[in-house]
């Protein structure tokens, strides 16, 4: 296996390109906009100079993982002779399915079809090709060039060769995997999303504000990050999304997702990437973060 496609030039998808390209791979980045693919690019590029600056490659390195990676805008050409395709793109089940049918159309019989869905059921996704064995889940962590973690998620229909073949692969990638079945948000979201939830929930109800509940979960339970801090960097709108997916496959209203979540999704403000969710991530916010460092 030498030869990998990646369709979604987001977050995850330039991020898993990377990972694959740094490894010796050859990537085809796939994206409907060209714009995508050039931010995709630029930010694989700048990954590439953080590890550069704190010498964990060499410089060498950089230009030979960024040649390993090739962009396209059709799926039919980008998975042209391609062993293995990664698709990393919105979760959005009808999307999701749309991709596989095209996937089903323009690959070989023998190239596996990996989807990176945090939530959406492996064996509904597999489904929309005529044979499904040969489709899995592979739930990177973000950001996907550090995060050791690969979910290895079987559905209903995956062979064990192809199961097998994935697992030694995520081992290549200097990953460890870990194989678990196709239920609504695997593992790591059917026990992330529920805590998040309850912290909204908690700031919601009035118990604690933004800046007390993340400092409990950070000092009194060593998580790295709280979990409404990690919600912005998720994006709300992601964190909603999964757990409707769980709350429609388990109907239990335990991950039915909060109300100010949901009003926070519909009013715009979904974390980082809109610049506001819980926390101030605007330009000004970020210039009063600089002048409260100097004055310290």
């Amino acid at each position: 296996m030498k030869n990998i496609a990646v369709i979604g030039a987001g977050t995850m998808g330039n991020g898993i390109a990377h990972t694959f390209a740094q490894s010796g791979y050859k990537v085809h980045l796939i994206d409907i906009s060209e714009d995508s693919l050039k931010r995709g690019m630029d930010t694989i590029s700048k990954n590439l100079d953080r590890m550069v600056s704190k010498e964990k490659i060499t410089e060498d390195d950089k230009n030979n993982t960024l040649s390993n990676v090739s962009t396209f805008t059709s799926i039919a050409e980008g998975v042209n002779g391609v062993d293995l395709v990664v698709e990393a793109a919105t979760e959005n089940t009808d999307l999701k399915l749309k991709i596989f049918k095209d996937l089903d159309k323009n690959t070989e019989a023998s190239t596996i079809l990996a989807t990176n869905t945090s939530s959406i059921s492996i064996t509904q996704i597999a489904a929309a090709v005529s044979n499904p064995e040969r489709v899995i889940g592979m739930h990177f962590m973000n950001p996907v060039p550090i995060m050791k973690l690969v979910e290895i998620i079987r559905g209903y229909n995956t062979s064990d060769e192809i199961t097998n073949t994935i697992m030694e692969l995520s081992k290549k990638l200097n990953k460890v995997p870990v194989e678990v079945n196709d239920y609504p948000g695997f593992v790591a979201n059917r026990i992330l999303m529920p805590m998040i939830n309850e912290a909204i929930e908690t700031l919601y109800n009035g118990v604690a504000g933004v800046y007390e509940i993340d400092t409990v979960m950070k000092l009194g339970m060593a998580h790295p990050m709280g979990p409404l801090q990690l919600a912005d960097f998720i994006g709300l709108d992601v964190c909603q999304s999964i757990l409707e997916v769980m709350y429609d496959g388990f109907k239990n209203p335990k991950y039915a997702p909060c109300p100010l979540l949901t009003n926070m999704v519909r009013a715009g403000k979904i974390g980082v990437k809109s610049g506001e969710g819980f926390y101030d991530y605007s330009e000004s916010r970020k210039a009063e973060k600089v002048s409260e460092q100097f004055s310290s």
